[in-house]
């Protein structure tokens, strides 16, 4: 198994980037093959202190293995939703890959 996860900081400028970045994961990213398990959501508030409640949107993507994640890198609706909606509404992104 291969996890890639996401973290997401979305322009404040912008009121409606976190929707349109939801929206832009499920139009571009979903329909990507290769993934095991797809979830995207906004950050979850928390008590703990010891939870991150800076960013607004996370990923975790599930693959088999790394060529899986890699192929999904590369395909072309991943470097499409990069384009057309990350780069119009994050200011900062955190990936963390990790696998057996």
């Amino acid at each position: 198994m291969f996890s890639h996860v996401v973290i997401f900081w979305t322009d404040p400028d912008q009121p409606n980037a976190t929707q349109e970045l939801l929206d832009g994961a499920d139009t571009y990213l979903r329909p990507i093959p290769g993934a095991l398990h797809f979830h995207i959501g906004k950050m979850a508030t928390s008590e703990r202190p010891v939870v991150d409640q800076s960013y607004q949107v996370a990923l975790n993507i599930v693959f088999s293995d790394k060529k899986a994640q890699d192929d999904y890198q590369v395909h072309p609706m991943h470097v499409e939703f990069i384009e057309k909606v990350f780069k119009r509404v994050c200011k900062k992104v955190v990936v963390y890959d990790f696998g057996e």
